[in-house]
């Protein structure tokens, strides 16, 4: 059956503080870990003032010792902005803290704008042509060393077991990032399928695929809930990243038609309204990609409804996903 995870930037609402964004993350987590969520991931952005997820490794570890069941990991780690020897030394020593339960997700771009990403590359001329080559050497730290091999990632040095799951998230199943760049998904997953090769790691191909869900008890809630989202985007897109916006009564106040039709655009891969509506969109999703995980997410402003979206969210796709297996 088709699996359902959740994806958390740890967003901190205008008025909030990144201690109470990240006391929200863990809150969040151990309700999804009750809602049947199979992962729950964090991302790494930087220099965003509205994303507490930053120091991501940090978060992942405290997500995993408020929990107990659920994966945690990181969807992903911008690859680019390390040593592959400092992420396999971190995600090494979160493995032997929470055994079995950590991913590791890895990305090439940034996550962040030129100038910052600047400050953060360890060389100059680092390049996202360079992932490959880091992905390779990431995975070699995981492998049991050689004798007289200089350099080893302690922990994570024979960690055979995490490498098997390092592996599979880095390179065998695939993730793409549809829930806010929705053009090239049906490129990329038949290039995916087409040119997937059995492994010992993985024996059939895996796409997991971002999905926005925002539920309320009516469509009229959901879509006033939508709006701090959309606020954000645009206020990204302008250049002006920040705190999540406060929702509005009507969009069309505060942003610009161009803008409207642009996030509209972007985030085109979601589910806005009651239950009925999500369940609707989510099923045409599916039908769309024919992926075999979908990464849930959504930034709404009051934590509570947050809550109370991702637990409808997980009810509703929950029930489709058991009654398709039927």
């Amino acid at each position: 059956m088709i699996a359902y995870s959740l994806l958390d930037l740890s967003p901190i609402p205008q008025g909030a503080s990144p201690s109470q964004a990240l006391a929200n993350t863990l809150d969040l987590a151990q309700h999804a870990e009750g809602w049947g969520y199979t992962r729950y991931w964090l991302a790494e952005h930087h220099n965003m003032s509205g994303i507490a997820s930053a120091a991501t490794s940090v978060v992942i570890g405290h997500v995993a010792q408020g929990t107990k069941t659920i994966r945690v990991g990181a969807g992903g780690i911008m690859l680019p902005n390390h040593s592959p020897l400092v992420i396999a030394e971190q995600f090494g020593t979160l493995d032997a803290l929470f055994p079995g339960r950590i991913d590791l997700g890895v990305g090439r771009a940034p996550g962040s704008d030129q100038i910052t990403a600047r400050a953060l590359r360890r060389h100059l001329n680092e390049s996202v042509d360079d992932f490959p080559r880091n992905v390779m050497e990431l995975l070699a730290y995981f492998e049991p060393s050689s004798p007289g091999q200089p350099i080893r990632a302690v922990p994570g040095d024979g960690s055979s077991t995490f490498g098997a799951q390092l592996a599979a998230m880095l390179g065998l199943p695939y993730a793409f990032a549809s829930h806010f760049a929705p053009d090239s998904l049906p490129d990329a997953i038949d290039i995916y399928r087409d040119r997937f090769k059995p492994s010992h790691y993985l024996e059939k191909p895996h796409v997991m695929a971002g999905f926005n869900i925002f539920a309320a008890p009516t469509d009229e809630e959901a879509q006033y809930l939508f709006t701090s989202q959309q606020q954000g985007f645009a206020n990204l897109r302008r250049g002006q990243p920040g705190p999540l916006p406060p929702p509005v009564e009507d969009i069309s106040t505060v942003l610009s038609p161009m803008e409207i039709a642009m996030v509209d655009r972007t985030l085109e891969h979601r589910a806005v309204g009651s239950p009925e509506t999500v369940r609707r969109r989510f099923a045409e999703f599916i039908a769309e990609t024919g992926v075999d995980e979908v990464m849930i997410t959504g930034n709404i402003f009051d934590h509570q409804k947050r809550l109370r979206s991702f637990e409808m969210a997980a009810e509703i796709v929950g029930a489709h996903l058991k009654a398709a297996a039927e």
